[in-house]
């Protein structure tokens, strides 16, 4: 289960042409690694690269939202040929701390519409980003970019939640996800247009308490296959999490490869 849905922090509420994406900030970018300590710890990031290195096989691989490099330094390091797409330059500014525009190469983009040059047997997003794309026009553009930077036989994967809907009683407007001495975070939906928002309150060293939010567009698996099948992608793998657990109707994750 994750715990850490979205991407937090105070958002800067300008927005780069053709994208809904909420815009990291620099303020954000700093503060991204420590607020999602857990997902670097080994027993997150080591299972989730090795799922990632097996599809992608000797590369290269393309990461969508590549953020500060979580996923695709660990990556590069198993010899596999990495390049990334990035709405926010601070976020990239962050990956460059640890990895030069040579080890990694960048575009900054938003991830339906840029291009990386070349074709990849490999493109992953992951941590829920696709739902930062807060229309389905948008979320579709994305597979349909996944499509058109894979080479025949590639593999589009996606790491996703599935919503949070079923502990919905009658009445209540937000659904708690992670209730913790430093964090306490929930979301709150629209079920007419799958519009969310991401609530995060935390508390540091000192007791100074902080709120960060961020706003996202949820996908069902089988909306999912249906961006997927425009994109003329099928659906060749689904599972509840990097370890390859079983996905059920019970799940509260899945991770999904479609191939071309």
């Amino acid at each position: 289960m994750l715990v850490n849905r979205w991407r937090e922090g105070t958002r800067a509420r300008k927005l780069l042409p053709m994208t809904s994406s909420d815009l990291w900030d620099e303020e954000s970018a700093l503060r991204y690694d420590d607020n999602s300590a857990e997902m670097f710890s080994p027993q997150v990031l080591d299972p989730t690269v090795d799922f990632l290195a097996r599809l992608a096989g000797s590369g290269p691989a393309l990461e969508l939202a590549i953020g500060t490099g979580r996923v695709a330094i660990p990556l590069a390091a198993r010899g596999i040929e990495v390049s990334g797409i990035e709405l926010s330059q601070p976020m990239v500014d962050q990956l460059r701390r640890k990895a030069t525009a040579e080890q990694i190469p960048v575009v900054i983009g938003d991830m339906a519409t840029a291009v990386v040059p070349g074709l990849f047997s490999l493109v992953y997003l992951v941590y829920n980003s696709i739902g930062n794309l807060r229309t389905q026009e948008e979320q579709i553009q994305c597979f349909a970019n996944a499509a058109r930077h894979l080479a025949p036989g590639g593999r589009f994967v996606i790491e996703l939640w599935i919503p949070g809907i079923r502990r919905f009683p009658p009445g209540q407007a937000a659904v708690p996800f992670d209730v913790s001495d430093r964090h306490v975070g929930f979301d709150t939906y629209d079920m007419v247009t799958q519009q969310g928002t991401s609530h995060h309150y935390r508390r540091d060293e000192e007791g100074n308490t902080s709120y960060g939010y961020s706003n996202f567009r949820y996908i069902w698996p089988s909306e999912c296959d249906l961006m997927a099948r425009l994109a003329s992608l099928t659906l060749e793998q689904r599972v509840a999490g990097w370890d390859g657990a079983p996905f059920t109707s019970d799940s509260e994750s899945h991770v999904s490869v479609w191939r071309k």
